[in-house]
């Protein structure tokens, strides 16, 4: 069973550790307590939008982004596959890579298997 705190908690900790930060920087900058940041990650609690929308902008990531990093994730689980629709400068520019950690390629909605 996919439980979407956990995917939230995933996809925000793997945005934190390709920057190379600390949950100490990140909560400090999304005003958060260090320990319940440390527990959205381990999907422990769950985020309010309030409190999902003040992570993103610690990690200067933006919201629609994890959502469909998460979204992209519960899909798999669930055994579709989906096209990827972020265009590639946007990826790029925000993650500084070609896929910016985010964008995969992808072919049409269907079944896996």
């Amino acid at each position: 069973m996919v439980v979407l705190r956990r995917e939230i908690g995933d996809v925000l900790r793997d945005a934190r550790q390709r920057q190379g930060r600390t949950l100490r920087e990140v909560s400090s900058a999304a005003r958060v307590s260090l320990g319940y940041l440390s527990e959205v990650e381990r999907g422990q609690k769950e985020a309010s939008s309030e409190l999902l929308s003040s992570i993103c902008e610690a990690l200067d990531v933006p919201m629609s982004l994890v959502l469909r990093e998460v979204s992209d994730r519960v899909a798999v689980a669930e055994g579709l596959l989906i096209p990827d629709t972020i265009p590639a400068e946007l990826a790029a520019s925000i993650g500084g890579s070609s896929d910016g950690g985010w964008a995969r390629s992808r072919s049409e909605l269907a079944p896996i298997g």
